[in-house]
């Protein structure tokens, strides 16, 4: 653990509100509450599913977790399938 007020340990999270802030909230404006949660939900779902990212090979951050998720399953599948435990065919993917 760090001492009190170094980020960190939350520098995900830092980076996250940090581009909220600076890149969504002061550029757009916020006539009501309602349409604050609404354009935050927005941008959450932008940040999640359509922003690219380079050091996810230029993936969205839920195209690169699924992409690894499938990589490893195949990988798994086929380690399986080689000791016996499995009794269908599989393929190695590259994405």
């Amino acid at each position: 653990m760090s001492s009190v007020g170094a980020c960190w340990n939350n520098a995900v999270v830092e980076r996250f509100f940090g581009n909220l802030k600076h890149d969504w909230i002061l550029k757009v404006a916020q006539p009501t509450r309602e349409h604050m949660k609404q354009d935050i939900a927005n941008y959450i779902r932008y940040y999640n599913n359509d922003r690219l990212h380079t050091a996810n090979s230029g993936m969205s951050p839920v195209k690169y977790e699924m992409s690894q998720i499938v990589k490893n399953y195949s990988f798994v599948s086929c380690i399986l399938k080689f000791v016996g435990f499995v009794k269908f065919s599989c393929s190695i993917r590259s994405y």
